[in-house]
């Protein structure tokens, strides 16, 4: 009965993780080998590793990040250009967002642009990171939703703050006028401050003309382009190639 109350009160104060390690060592015999310090030991790890995975669940979920990419699924085989001690080195403890600094991943659709972009983000937020990942177009049509509701000032803050923001598809069509002041605002918020990762079939040479207005361009680029580690890959539609056979490096 004791027990019991002993757990009810683990889960009421939220501690899930250190109320299922009590109930264990009720049900296994060989704990009572053990220390008054060790079992609590135990008790503490388990509590400690339920909410760290929790808290790695809700920055997942948060930047819509949850689903199969991961930096251990990537296909390095695959000849497409994409380098193993680089991509080690930026995945190293997240380096590049510790260092405030920018990726950019560039080559033709199926290359598995977006699979990688979404493996850099899971591993930023297993290393402690807060990501966000959106399309382009999501991105401007949930700022445009954010202005028409009064939110734009929250979405902008949220945006401005995130460790590392992910825009996949960028500089696929040319942008509008609201589109390009709002993404330069975005841009003055995080510099030097926040990393930030962009996909693009597109060369980051013809990114200046996407954007349009040509002062607006020099600024978002200058922003970005002086602190960002290119990524371009090239060769057959990754895609196709993996039709058929379940291989999970091919968005």
């Amino acid at each position: 009965m004791l027990n019991q109350q002993t757990i009810e009160k683990l889960h009421a104060m939220r501690m899930r993780g250190m109320a299922d390690a009590f109930t264990q060592q009720q049900e296994e015999p060989q704990t009572e080998q053990l220390s008054f310090e060790e079992r609590f030991a135990l008790l503490v790890d388990r509590q400690w590793n339920w909410r760290q995975n929790r808290a790695l669940e809700r920055r997942l979920k948060d930047g819509r990040l949850r689903g199969p990419a991961c930096i251990e699924d990537i296909d390095f085989r695959a000849a497409r250009g994409l380098d193993k001690q680089v991509v080690r080195s930026l995945i190293h403890d997240s380096d590049w967002v510790r260092r405030h600094q920018h990726i950019f991943l560039v080559g033709p659709t199926g290359i598995g642009k977006t699979f990688l972009a979404r493996a850099f983000g899971q591993k930023a937020c297993r290393d402690g990171f807060t990501a966000y990942f959106a399309t382009a177009a999501q991105l401007f049509r949930e700022l445009e939703l954010a202005r028409a509701d009064g939110s734009y000032g929250k979405k902008l803050r949220m945006l401005s703050q995130v460790d590392v923001l992910i825009v996949d598809d960028w500089a696929m069509a040319p942008m509008a006028e609201t589109e390009r002041r709002a993404f330069l605002e975005i841009c003055d918020e995080r510099y030097l401050t926040r990393s930030t990762l962009l996909t693009s079939q597109l060369p980051v040479a013809k990114w200046h003309g996407q954007v349009g207005d040509p002062t607006v361009a020099d600024s978002i680029l200058d922003r970005l382009v002086h602190g960002a580690h290119r990524i371009e890959l090239q060769g057959e539609s990754m895609r196709k190639k993996k039709a058929g056979r379940g291989g999970k490096d091919a968005e």
